[in-house]
């Protein structure tokens, strides 16, 4: 009989939270790295308003990824609660990736997010994002004034959107992963149920087809989520909320055919991440005030 003396390498698994600003490319990243969507992506400020959990797994372990919302100066209860969530994040977790866009240097914006940092001993990588907007010449001394800060122990440059050096970032970030076997099943992407991802869909379609006012008062509830007991389809019925009749008016557009095309645009991807028929139905309601209204921001899970 023959005995193997080759060691199995230990798998490395652990926690990484992604955080920023908002609108610096944390969800791009996020869905690159994984290879499929599971946060949606505008060229809005403050899209992502839920800590969105992404799983990578690799024959050398897995990485539990989550994508925070941005960190901002909060006022009122939806942005306190968003903020919130982000800052949690950072006691939970084996890596912080601090994403930055190219073309700044630390202000009073990034010092909200670095006194917060200089407070924890979990590892931190500096992410200079979207370097695709960058000329070459301006990348180093960009990388120097962010390195001067001294909370890293890594600075990067990116491209989320284009994938360069996406490769490199996560052989960072599996050097600070612990030795731990992985946490989820290999063949997931995302522990989020379909009921939010369904949701974030149609919010995310809401606000690429909108005028500014509207993306910033758009919740959306679904109310039923029916997969038909024969037959390939899934019934999903869903209430978009917003804070003024106004906004319902444009929303709806005129006679319909704005509502109309954001259920289409829906119902398409939600086909595609399902597999399946979809009817989907699509109500709007105005709820005064509803972002600082306590209550329903619970309802909402927010």
């Amino acid at each position: 009989m023959l005995i193997s003396t080759k060691k199995n390498t230990p798998k490395r698994s652990g926690f990484v939270a992604i955080i920023g600003r908002p609108n610096v490319g944390k969800s791009t990243l996020l869905n690159h790295i994984l290879g499929e969507k599971v946060s949606i992506v505008t060229d809005k400020p403050q899209t992502t308003r839920n800590r969105i959990l992404g799983i990578f797994t690799d024959a050398e372990g897995q990485i539990v990824f989550f994508d925070t919302p941005g960190i901002h100066q909060a006022r009122g209860g939806l942005n306190r609660r968003m903020v919130q969530t982000a800052l949690a994040t950072l006691s939970e977790i084996d890596l912080v990736l601090f994403l930055v866009p190219p073309d700044l240097t630390f202000g009073a914006k990034d010092a909200l997010i670095t006194d917060h940092l200089k407070e924890i001993k979990t590892p931190k990588i500096l992410v200079v994002n979207k370097i695709d907007t960058l000329k070459q010449d301006g990348i180093i001394p960009l990388l120097q004034a962010y390195t001067e800060e001294g909370l890293f122990s890594d600075v990067i440059p990116i491209s989320a959107l284009t994938g360069k050096n996406v490769d490199r970032l996560l052989a960072l970030i599996k050097k600070e992963m612990p030795e731990a076997e992985p946490f989820f099943p290999d063949d997931i992407a995302t522990d989020q149920p379909v009921r939010f991802l369904a949701s974030e869909i149609i919010r995310e379609k809401v606000i690429l087809k909108t005028r500014d006012e509207v993306p910033y008062v758009i919740a959306v509830k679904i109310e039923s989520f029916k997969e038909e007991p024969k037959g390939n389809l899934t019934r999903i019925q869903a209430t978009l909320y917003v804070e003024r009749d106004s906004q319902k008016g444009i929303l709806i557009g005129k006679n319909g055919h704005l509502l109309k095309e954001i259920g289409q645009n829906a119902r398409l991807e939600l086909e595609k991440l399902l597999a399946t028929k979809i009817f989907l139905e699509l109500w709007v309601k105005v709820k005064k005030n509803w972002r600082t209204d306590d209550l329903f921001l619970t309802h909402m899970e927010y």
